[in-house]
């Protein structure tokens, strides 16, 4: 730093401030935003011992590479001409390409143990955080029909709140942990957590060498890849909605608890035709 000119020690003090930041710049971005010339710019990479912008940005985003690949992804795409329906065509193609991805993947052996691990649990507590926790409230509505006590702890509460109640697990509990790209370590902490109380843990997630999966006694993978996004929720939702299908149809209560629920719903349904008196 102290051999740097005071322009380039005032961008060294920006990139200290916002590593991630500067890491996602093209070299025009980061020109502006420390108010220098592109040239100076590229005199500040060279002044680091580096050839140039590229290679400096490069290893500023070492580290960072799962993380800004979606963004990556997207520079790359916005510079291509595309309508909004080309867009729209192109993602649910993606979707479709990654629910035959996941069924083609599909392990009959764990698919069963994790049917299997949902019925015989004592109780279920499903985590999961940032997008994952609306994944979690939807496996939660899909199991409840047909478990004694399933609990989404992705609630206002947030981790603290996950790991509050986790502290009473017991073994016989199940615990379901949701983490997709870009990975949360809070749901890889909470369910190593678990895994040391003896509990069962399933994960659901995208790959074996997501770092849930060792956490884990039982896997069901999605495979999520999306060109724009970091991931694709449609394809953890498939996964949620089978995995509640096959355990409605492995629930010897099943066809009761579907008639009951029927029954209760039945006052706020529409039927037949609608008269405006």
């Amino acid at each position: 730093m102290a051999s740097l000119s005071a322009s380039h020690r005032r961008m060294a003090d920006y990139v200290l401030a916002h590593p991630f930041k500067v890491a996602t710049m093209s070299i025009d971005e980061f020109a502006q935003e420390c108010q220098v010339s592109i040239a100076t710019a590229n005199r500040f990479a060279r002044a680091l011992g580096l050839p140039g912008y590229p290679q400096f940005r490069a290893e500023l985003a070492r580290g960072f590479e799962e993380a800004l690949e979606p963004v990556e992804r997207l520079r790359l795409e916005r510079g291509k001409a595309a309508t909004a329906a080309d867009v729209i065509a192109a993602s649910l193609y993606e979707d479709q390409r990654n629910f035959e991805l996941t069924r083609l993947a599909l392990s009959a052996e764990q698919c069963e143990q994790a049917v299997r691990a949902v019925l015989d649990a004592r109780r279920v507590f499903i985590i999961g955080f940032g997008s994952s926790g609306f994944l979690a409230g939807l496996l939660q509505r899909g199991l409840s029909l047909h478990c004694d006590m399933v609990e989404s702890l992705a609630g206002p509460g947030g981790v603290s709140h996950a790991a509050r109640e986790l502290s009473r697990i017991q073994p016989g509990d199940l615990v379901i942990a949701i983490a997709f790209p870009r990975y949360l370590a809070d749901t890889v902490t909470l369910a190593k957590a678990a895994k040391s109380a003896k509990a069962t843990v399933l994960a659901l997630t995208d790959k074996p060498t997501s770092p849930l999966a060792p956490m884990a006694d039982i896997c069901l993978y999605a495979h999520s890849q999306r060109q724009l996004l970091s991931n694709s929720e449609t394809a953890a939702l498939g996964l949620i909605e089978a995995l509640s299908a096959a355990v409605a149809h492995q629930s010897q209560h099943s066809l009761t608890t579907a008639a009951l629920l029927t029954e209760s719903v039945m006052p706020w349904l529409i039927h037949g035709e609608q008269r405006n008196d």
